[in-house]
């Protein structure tokens, strides 16, 4: 078990960890431990080598089904069949392998956060080591702006403040002291006599020992996490690896039916051979892996239009299936930068930001009474975020802390600590010989309005004033979430003594300031957007829950009057405490009642996660911070942000959105439910070509009409005349209401909503017809049979793909020149069919006969009705005749 350093005073640390605070460890002890321990380094994920990520690619059924048709189709002499089959097949490994090289680096990025030097204090002496070379019993120093290098247990502090957003997701800054604390589970973001790894220190300076190094920090434990977090197959990959599953044990049961009968019926076995060979290679999609690939590319590239950056091509399509997106607070929902969102002064009732000019010693607290350091460009103003809020509030009323300074100059301050909670500055006023000196103190309401003795206002300068119903007041503010703040000054005059005593007694109260870490404009918006597509919006914050709350009523996560503890059952906000104490059974039923969860740590983000999938949700983890990244990696989906986030969370996910914006989820759960569709579509297309195919090739030995289609003949429909307008129904614009409906449940076959019967009825139809073509050719025209049979098949393909653009509504009221890409497909498919037709080249390679214009014609007639039998079909659908839900 763990000792738990945070409970344990500074002797008592030092003594555990045999080391001497005075003097720091010897050179020789740290070396022994280092050798022992190991460095202050997090551990790099075990990479797969590129061999073994190449030979992936190829262990997919439809590859393997694949490459056993391209060596039988070597084996028979064909050797283009072959050598076609396998430049898709190769085309698609590329694919595949190109994006998982760039999957793996989020350890590299942990670790590179570990870059640091540090002042350590070794055989009594201070010196800068690498952070790396960090021992648990060192003694450091550190400051304001250094990065934490370790976990460690103060020692001594003044005035110490640390952000540790990026690990805890508290969005405050946290004050820091030396005193034990008494609860051995006290949460990681309350041990306020500790300093984690990675954190940063805002303010103030330190003495620590170090208690923690490498991967048993803190931050260690997070890469632990995401070292071992699972990667989970997308629906798109679930819902083909089962269509090829099944496509094969169809393949191979067909072929031996038909060469068996074949067989049977006294046909020659090398006949039959080829003849079942044919079947398989029309039964196959051979189009299908490369056009799904490149589908998933060209959305990946119009995402980044968006400003949605998809790191994992597969998962292009999986926010199509995402039914919950749970979002960390800080940064994502909100803007990640303190706000003054109201000035109460005695009056009784909130100031307007822009009327400080009415109360001048309120803008001078809030303008003068800080430590920013003030930039030319006041936007780019930096400090303690608190204290930028309350700066940039009197900024924009136009109260310049330079310009103030001028006649208002700091000569003394009382720095605020965590005992008083206060902070005074002492201003000399230039040119006023009465009240020569003033003092402005802001700090905690209860540490200010306790040295109070009256209110200023602006009709009676001072006034008695209730400090009970001021408490009452900041307190009320703080349940809806804020952080409030007090303010008052004191005249003081030249004999005066600077002590806290003196001046920090008998003050004027002039006022509270509420802050808060408001949402983003837009993310309103894009919370009521997810709820209209039937995506559950889930907030995780480390926030307290009062804040977390008073967010959520303002995204409409919640209902307004929605109290923390709605029910005993179905409470509001589930804080991380009240994680630990139920099981995963309660958990994954909680989840499906509750939305907004504070006080959560990152092993909780995870269980959270697997908790909303175990109810067979798809869970969208979206964050910015260190602290999301396990969770990213173990959601369905995991969406980074590219501005603030770090580099940890960008690499441990699948999706980064370029502006931060919370709103690019919802274009992007809009693009990826198009993608889906589209490759729905192509799936639809090519299996319906490939269904007429099959049907042309059972039924004509069985009608006594000689075998339709070469091999090469199957090929080419399926590559070129699939292909091209395969790949442009991939850019094919969303369906109308793609919005308005629920996700895709994440085991609904692909294969739903009346695919199958289409792609059965329309093959039969598809192939019926190519079969009256060869019956007529073979009467009338002997000499163009196998070419009609050909042209008919690949003229009623095209037919068939401009009729599908759309689920339900006609090509004519979509338009015929909305898709200009499958227009130009169709156009260059048709081009193509043609040369292979009417010229010399063509007709050698692929046994053709130049058509007269009758038989061409009549191949055009039959390929019509393939277009008005689907747009009839979807007619019925219209209607609620045909494919019920």
């Amino acid at each position: 078990m763990s000792t738990k350093w945070h409970t344990l005073n500074t002797e008592e640390c030092a003594e555990a960890l045999n080391s001497i605070i005075e003097k720091g460890l010897s050179k020789q002890e740290a070396q022994e431990r280092l050798t022992t321990q190991g460095e202050n380094i997090l551990e790099q994920a075990n990479t797969r080598p590129w061999w073994k990520v190449i030979m992936a690619q190829f262990q997919d059924v439809m590859i393997m089904v694949l490459l056993c048709a391209a060596a039988i189709s070597g084996l028979v002499g064909e050797a283009v069949d072959t050598l076609i089959i396998l430049c898709i097949i190769g085309l698609n490994a590329i694919l595949g392998a190109f994006q998982e090289f760039r999957a793996e680096k989020a350890m590299a990025s942990l670790r590179a956060m570990a870059t640091l030097e540090t002042l350590t204090l070794r055989d009594s002496k201070w010196q800068t080591i690498s952070s790396t070379q960090l021992v648990p019993g060192d003694i450091i120093s550190l400051e304001a702006g250094n990065v934490v290098p370790a976990d460690v247990r103060l020692v001594e502090g003044k005035d110490i403040e640390c952000d540790e957003s990026s690990l805890t997701g508290e969005s405050l800054g946290v004050d820091k002291r030396v005193e034990a604390l008494e609860h051995e589970d006290t949460l990681l973001a309350e041990r306020s006599n500790m300093l984690f790894k990675g954190t940063q220190i805002n303010r103030g300076s330190a003495q620590c020992i170090v208690t923690a190094t490498g991967m048993e920090t803190e931050l260690g434990k997070i890469a632990s996490l995401l070292k071992s977090a699972k990667q989970s197959h997308t629906p798109l990959q679930n819902r083909l690896a089962l269509f090829s599953k099944r496509l094969a044990i169809s393949i191979v049961f067909i072929c031996l039916v038909v060469i068996v009968l074949g067989l049977i019926r006294g046909e020659p076995w090398l006949l039959m051979l080829l003849t079942g060979i044919s079947l398989a290679v029309a039964a196959i999609p051979e189009a299908l892996p490369a056009v799904v690939s490149i589908a998933l590319a060209l959305g990946a590239a119009k995402m980044i239009k968006i400003n949605a950056l998809m790191r994992n091509l597969p998962s292009v399509e999986t926010l199509g299936s995402v039914s919950y997106i749970c979002s960390d607070k800080t940064g994502t929902l909100t803007q990640n930068k303190m706000h003054v969102d109201k000035l109460i002064t005695p009056e009784s009732k909130p100031y307007a930001l822009n009327s400080l000019a009415q109360s001048s010693h309120l803008a001078h607290v809030l303008s003068l009474n800080n430590d920013v350091r003030v930039s030319r460009e006041i936007e780019q103003s930096s400090g303690e975020p608190t204290e930028l809020a309350l700066f940039n509030c009197a900024a924009q009323a136009g109260f310049l802390k330079t310009e103030l300074e001028k006649s208002l100059p700091r000569v003394a301050e009382c720095a605020f600590d965590s005992n008083r909670k206060r902070m005074t500055t002492v201003h000399k006023l230039m040119g006023e010989p009465h009240t020569p000196l003033i003092s402005y103190t802001k700090g905690a309401p209860e540490a200010v309005l306790s040295c109070c003795s009256q209110a200023f206002t602006q009709a009676a300068e001072v006034q008695q004033f209730d400090r009970d119903l001021w408490l009452d007041i900041a307190e009320d503010l703080a349940t809806q979430g804020y952080r409030v703040l007090a303010f008052a000054m004191k005249n003081l005059n030249d004999g005066d003594t600077f002590d806290q005593e003196t001046l920090e007694s008998q003050m004027t109260f002039l006022g509270l300031a509420a802050l808060i870490d408001p949402p983003r404009e837009e993310a309103k918006e894009a919370v009521q957007q997810c709820k209209t597509a039937g995506i559950t919006p889930i907030m995780i914050t480390g926030d307290h829950p009062a804040t977390a709350l008073a967010i959520a009523k303002q995204l409409d996560l919640v209902p307004a009057n929605e109290s923390a503890n709605s029910s005993e059952h179905h409470p509001s906000v589930i804080t991380g405490a009240d994680m630990a104490s139920i099981d995963d059974i309660e958990l994954q039923q909680t989840v499906q009642s509750t939305q907004v969860y504070a006080r959560v740590s990152p092993e909780q983000k995870v269980r959270l996660v697997n908790a909303i999938q175990s109810n067979g949700e798809y869970c969208a983890m979206t964050g910015d911070g260190v602290n999301d990244a396990p969770a990213l990696k173990n959601a369905h989906i995991g969406v980074a942000m590219g501005k603030n986030g770090t580099d940890v969370a960008r690499e441990a996910s699948d999706m980064v959105l370029l502006d931060d914006n919370f709103a690019t989820i919802v274009k992007a759960v809009e693009q990826g439910r198009r993608i889906f569709d589209n490759i729905r579509k192509f799936i639809k297309y090519t299996m319906t070509s490939n269904s007429g195919e099959i049907w042309v090739l059972l039924l004509a030995p069985f009608l006594g009409m000689p075998i339709p289609l070469l091999p090469i003949h199957i090929l080419w429909i399926n590559l070129v005349t699939d292909g091209l307008p395969g790949l442009a129904l991939s850019v094919e614009p969303k369906e109308k209401g793609v919005m308005a409906r629920a996700p895709r449940p994440p085991n609904e076959s692909i294969f739903s909503h009346g695919m199958w019967q289409h792609i059965v009825f329309i093959g039969f139809l598809i192939g019926a017809l190519s079969l009256f073509a060869q019956y007529w050719a073979l009467e009338y025209s002997p000499d163009y049979w196998q070419s009609m049979v050909f042209t008919t098949l690949t003229l009623s393909q095209l037919m068939h793909v401009m009729a599908i653009r759309s689920e339900t509504l006609s090509l004519f009221s979509i338009g015929f020149f909305t898709n200009k890409a499958l227009i130009a497909a169709l156009i260059s498919t048709l081009a193509l069919q043609l040369l292979v037709i009417y010229t010399p080249l063509g007709n050698e390679w692929f046994k053709t006969q130049a058509l007269p214009m009758t038989e061409l014609l009549i191949c055009c007639g039959l390929a019509l009705v393939v277009f008005f039998a689907v747009e009839g079909e979807k007619h019925l659908v219209r209607k609620g005749w045909l494919y019920k839900k």
